[in-house]
């Protein structure tokens, strides 16, 4: 059950949602692709970070 809830944000924003939202999108719509591409950056930085560190402080797999 959803519950409609209003979230204060500046004209600015505002006009920097409504421009980002597609045709026909909701501005809910909208918010759950930014927080999902932001859920994505996020995993893509920490996999990263995997990839440039030490090779000395990481176990190979065949060792586990």
């Amino acid at each position: 059950m959803s519950a409609d809830k209003r979230i204060p944000v500046t004209e600015e924003t505002r006009k920097e949602l409504h421009e980002l939202k597609e045709p026909g999108q909701t501005y809910d719509d909208l918010l759950k692709a930014l927080a999902k591409q932001r859920r994505r950056q996020d995993l893509e930085q920490r996999f990263q970070k995997l990839e440039e560190a030490d090779g000395d402080e990481l176990t190979a797999l065949s060792d586990v």
